[in-house]
């Protein structure tokens, strides 16, 4: 591990886009691309909304834990972790358009979103001791892309 931060804060609404521009800060150093970046804010965005809005089900006075590393092989580790309900049947909660809600303003697809921006996800969770969401992603960086651009325009 390089580099590692943890940040906790309150299950308010609010603070969801403090983790995004948190995470976004702490990933900077690796020198992302802007895809990358905004692949990583969105699901960091998923995961704290999710703990928000089902894991304290809009109780604003719980806890979410923003964890984040990166190693030399510029892979990125995030965790984000409550302990709110936690999640009877985490498979299920997968699924496309699941959701706990009722229907009126989600469309359940947190975890689909996240699946889709992360190298890989995996979610833990036990019901009254909470959820998390442990996502990862190479970074491959503004320098490896200029490589990349380099070598097809010799090649």
């Amino acid at each position: 591990m390089l580099n590692r931060m943890e940040l906790t804060f309150l299950s308010r609404a609010q603070n969801e886009a403090f983790a995004r521009v948190a995470i976004a800060a702490f990933v900077v150093q690796l020198n992302p691309t802007l895809p990358e970046m905004a692949d990583i804010k969105t699901a960091v965005s998923e995961a704290v909304t999710n703990a928000i809005v089902h894991g304290y089900a809009g109780r604003e006075d719980g806890l979410v834990t923003v964890q984040a590393s990166y190693d030399d092989g510029h892979i990125l580790t995030v965790s984000i972790s409550d302990t709110g309900c936690g999640i009877e049947d985490v498979a299920t909660a997968m699924l496309p358009f699941y959701s706990t809600g009722d229907g009126t303003e989600r469309s359940g697809m947190g975890f689909c979103v996240m699946q889709t921006f992360m190298d890989a996800v995996e979610v833990s969770s036990a019901v009254g001791k909470g959820t998390t969401v442990l996502m990862r992603k190479r970074i491959t960086g503004e320098v490896a892309l200029h490589r990349e651009r380099v070598l097809d325009e010799i090649g």
